[in-house]
């Protein structure tokens, strides 16, 4: 063939053919390169990590919350109970796809767990219907007409919330391609098991962790509980929110290879760091008399028609609180029942108000203190006494029923309750140095209890560098400054123990997981007054006991120290005082070596008019119970 002639058609059509799928093949075997570099190095950490999430497990280890102990002297030995435990709870719940009979599933389950409730719930309401009130505890004791209004309102009320139920629960199981539906949380585990006997298809639950207060009529405001809502769980308010870090422990961590069947390789490489168990607390708290002030402080309010009320407790050497309690309180077990959010805060800690007269022996202390009088020191009382640049005169609370008591002593200041004496006494060594000792007794700052939401108290009126005349004077009788329940008995708590001011404590020693303990010693503050004055101060409040206003808060057979106070309650939106008051007692005994110091404090108690007629009573009971239970030989 010469070079002129072209090639045969057929062979270059070959050639083209082979080009292209050369070509081809080169572009497939590039892109397999590319993506081979793509996945092994561009991405490789990406993949890798997904084939380690298909070999590896990772899962956090949770650590046991600690428990809050309370104890109890038996043989003169202590025994402890658990007041703040873990517990599993059932959660009962729905698998809709399952259930092939909604209406009588929901029937059963209002039956089981509501029924009760609602038909309670219906019949107190009812009862403080303004047109059944005061007929008694159960509709038979209503007139024959009533009788039949009565169960007719009844009867719809319980209708409408038997229908609301039903409807919540057919809504919740009336869900076909929902796997899941949560019925009843919290939920004892022996009553679920109860429940699952009658059988109903597409129910069932699992248990998991709650916090749990086993001794919930004890004192709600003390604990404080732990929110189920948060992850992890979290303290909050009380010893549970002030030792959250401490009762929480520590969360673990566990990383581990999964064999073929998904199940952790116990031969393979891990990396295990344990969880940490948290703290138990063991407090200060002596369990019965924590009981017996609850009670007594729930029946005070009820009694004498309180807002609300408070009893604390605590030994005067040492600062330990030995009872804490108020009322109203709230279960810790159901805190998400409470509307008000201002109920979780301690009202010992929490509220400040004007302590009227049970600041009179403070200030007396001061002015004994200073040699600037003397038990029987003498002053005229005119029934009222006139202030420089105050133009209205400041009168004793019987001024309108007694009149004058003229030439007094300081014992009588006391027994009588006299302000023109506690005025008397303050002008004895000035407002400057009255104001100094009334900072030394601990007020306008916080104790350093071991609980949330601690309040200062506020004595801003003596903190000025010129104190007004009028402000030192109201002072001397609790107006005009405010305080807390805590910092109150704190204060006479150095009257008790000779002067000296001890800080309160509730956690006794905190006990951690590797069984090493730390222990609270009881500390010091400071010297407030001397041995010698506190000794005189807590004779002539004695006499107040034994001759003066105090005498219902008496304990036969016992020598106890006391002061009562009525305190006007302030305007909160206008100045000055309303009709209101708070009714207040302060004592400790047996005052040769006290043994405890106690105040109790209700706040706008309705159908009495002096603390002698309701707070001191109310002492009276609560001193012959601890006076019993430390088993104090009577002295008189």
């Amino acid at each position: 063939m010469s070079y002129g002639e072209k090639k045969p058609r057929r062979e270059t059509d070959k050639n083209n053919r082979l080009n292209l799928l050369l070509t081809i093949i080169f572009l497939i075997v590039l892109m397999s390169l590319y993506r081979l570099f793509n996945l092994q190095i561009l991405k490789y950490g990406h993949y890798a990590g997904l084939a380690s999430a298909q070999h590896q497990v990772e899962r956090r280890l949770e650590p046991r919350r600690g428990r809050i102990m309370i104890k109890e002297k038996k043989d003169q030995i202590d025994v402890y109970y658990p007041a703040a435990v873990n517990k599993k709870f059932a959660l009962l719940y729905a698998d809709p796809r399952l259930v092939d009979e909604p209406d009588a599933a929901a029937e059963k389950l209002y039956e089981f767990f509501d029924a009760a409730k609602e038909q309670e719930k219906i019949f107190s309401n009812l009862r403080q219907d303004p047109y059944f009130a005061g007929s008694g505890t159960s509709s038979a004791s209503l007139l024959p007409a009533d009788q039949e209004l009565f169960q007719i309102k009844y009867e719809l009320e319980a209708k409408k919330a038997k229908d609301a139920k039903i409807a919540y629960y057919l809504e919740k199981l009336d869900k076909p391609d929902d796997p899941f539906e949560p019925l009843q949380s919290k939920v004892e585990e022996e009553k679920v098991k109860e429940f699952m006997t009658y059988g109903l298809a597409g129910l069932d639950y699992y248990l998991e962790d709650f916090r749990f207060y086993p001794e919930k009529e004890i004192g709600g405001h003390l604990f404080g509980f732990v929110s189920a809502q948060s992850d992890p769980p979290l303290g909050q308010y009380g010893l549970e929110g002030f030792f959250n870090d401490e009762l929480s422990g520590r969360f673990g961590n566990l990383k581990a290879e999964k064999d073929a069947f998904g199940q952790i390789n116990i031969a393979s490489h891990r990396e295990l760091h344990q969880a940490v168990d948290g703290s138990d607390l063991y407090l200060t708290l002596e369990r019965p008399i924590q009981f017996f002030a609850c009670r007594q402080i729930k029946a005070a309010v009820e009694k004498y028609q309180a807002k609300s009320g408070s009893i604390i407790v605590m030994q005067p050497q040492s600062g330990a609180i030995l009872a804490m309690c108020s009322a109203p309180d709230y279960d810790p077990n159901d805190y998400a029942a409470v509307a008000d959010i201002y109920a979780y805060n301690n009202p010992v800690i929490f509220d400040q108000w004007e302590p009227g007269s049970i600041m009179k022996p403070l200030t007396m202390a001061a002015a004994l203190d200073l040699n600037a009088v003397k038990p029987e020191s003498t002053y005229l009382d005119k029934g009222y006494i006139m202030v420089k640049g105050w133009p209205k005169p400041i009168k004793n609370s019987d001024f309108d029923t007694h009149g004058a008591h003229g030439l007094s002593t300081m014992s009588n200041v006391l027994e009588f309750s006299l302000n023109t004496g506690a005025v008397y006494s303050m002008e004895q060594i000035g407002a400057e140095k009255f104001s100094e000792y009334v900072k030394a007794f601990g007020f306008g700052e916080k104790t350093g209890v071991e609980l949330e939401t601690e309040a200062m108290g506020d004595i801003g009126n003596l903190k000025r560098k010129t104190i007004r005349p009028v402000e030192a004077a109201t002072a001397t009788f609790g107006q005009g400054l405010t305080v807390t329940a805590l910092q109150m008995v704190t204060a006479f708590s150095a009257v008790a123990n000779g002067g000296i001011l001890m800080k309160p404590y509730l956690v006794e020693k905190i006990v951690r997981a590797d069984n090493s303990e730390q222990i609270t010693s009881p500390r010091q503050v400071r010297r407030v007054v001397s041995e010698r004055t506190a000794t005189i101060l807590s004779g002539m409040m004695v006499n107040v006991m034994e001759k003066g206003h105090a005498k219902n808060a008496r304990v036969e057979g016992y020598y106890l120290a006391g002061k009562t106070g009525t305190a006007q309650i302030a305007h909160q939106d206008k100045g000055g005082y309303g009709e209101e008051t708070t009714q207040s007692f302060i004592g400790f005994g047996p005052v040769a070596d006290p043994v405890f110091i106690a105040l109790v404090k209700l706040d706008s108690p309705q159908n009495t008019e002096f603390a002698v007629s309701s707070a001191a009573p109310t002492f009276s009971k609560l001193a012959a119970f601890i006076l019993d239970y430390y088993q104090i030989p009577k002295e008189q």
